[in-house]
């Protein structure tokens, strides 16, 4: 007999066919609607990318556990890990902002089309080509445009972060309307399936990496399951607090992994707070007294709240 874990993982041919029709039903849909909200740079051509990567997470049957608090300030620049082509949706429905992509990406298929009309930015990570490269992202900035950066250049396994290329770090340094950039650190994890830890054995079945085809691992993907995924946003920071740039990567490189190891542990499973109005996204904006008291509370909170809560229970 099958374990429950196996059975848990194994695919779905109705579930898939379901997922894929309504996923290809509305992104026909919404292209048309996208492309003249660009061409007459209408808000809606911002807003509407959130809305999709919501519904796509929906039909996907993705689940997102939110710690911390998101950064309200625009531009803001997001550093993320990244492990699968998921990682996509998820962030894009949390984040109203473009993604940095390898420029290869420019040219996939079906991909490729629905990256341009997010307005991401494409770059060839060579490092002698890093200052042009900082200099596209550093526009777009400058624009008011909050990006999403993924600094490890590379999708992982999923099972550790990947170590941190510097040199797109330099447009940390820019002062949009004379004020510090605001970077905030973003850690993502793939938690559960069907409510059953994802151990290291199963979790290739989400990380997209190395040379596996990415066609064959979506069809075997897309018929799995509930997926839980952990979001954590830690404390935004600027580079004012750094002596360098190679600090500043060092110091969102420990805070990420730091992030995802708390993730991968199950120390940010207990529920705190109050779940956020769309019920497969449920945000954590701020722990409870019990939930500090046993020391599992949302990475990004400052400390001091921490206090706060004692003063007031007093």
């Amino acid at each position: 007999m099958a374990s429950p874990i196996i059975t848990t993982a194994r695919t779905s041919l109705s579930t898939s066919l379901i997922r894929v029709s309504l996923y290809t039903l509305l992104t026909l849909l919404l292209i048309p609607i996208q492309v003249v909200g660009l061409l007459l740079r209408l808000p809606i051509s911002k807003s509407l990318p959130m809305w999709y990567h919501r519904m796509c997470c929906r039909i996907l049957g993705i689940r997102i556990e939110v710690f911390g608090r998101r950064s309200r300030t625009r531009p803001t620049l997001f550093i993320a890990n990244h492990a699968s082509y998921l990682d996509i949706a998820i962030y894009g429905a949390l984040i109203q902002g473009s993604f940095v992509a390898k420029a290869e990406v420019e040219n996939w298929p079906i991909f490729g089309l629905l990256a341009k009309l997010q307005n991401s930015v494409f770059v060839d990570r060579k490092v002698r080509t890093s200052r042009l490269q900082a200099n596209s992202i550093l526009n777009r900035l400058e624009k008011g445009d909050s990006i999403i950066l993924f600094p490890e250049g590379t999708s992982g396994d999923g099972n550790r972060v990947l170590p941190f290329k510097s040199a797109l770090f330099a447009v940390a340094n820019i002062t949009p309307k004379g004020q510090p950039l605001v970077l905030q650190p973003v850690s993502l994890t793939y938690s559960r399936l069907d409510g059953v830890p994802i151990g290291r054995h199963l979790r290739p079945l989400f990380a997209w990496y190395g040379d596996v085809d990415m066609f064959s691992h979506a069809s075997r993907l897309i018929g799995l399951g509930r997926l839980t995924v952990t979001v954590s946003f830690h404390e935004p920071i600027t580079i004012e607090e750094f002596s360098s740039r190679k600090e500043l990567a060092t110091y969102c490189f420990n805070k990420i992994s730091h992030g995802h190891a708390e993730a991968l542990a199950g120390r940010l499973q207990p529920l705190v707070g109050k779940a956020g109005r769309w019920d497969w996204i449920s945000w954590r904006p701020r722990p409870r007294l019990r939930d500090i008291r046993s020391r599992r509370r949302a990475p990004g909170i400052k400390a001091g709240i921490e206090g706060r809560h004692r003063l007031d229970s007093r």
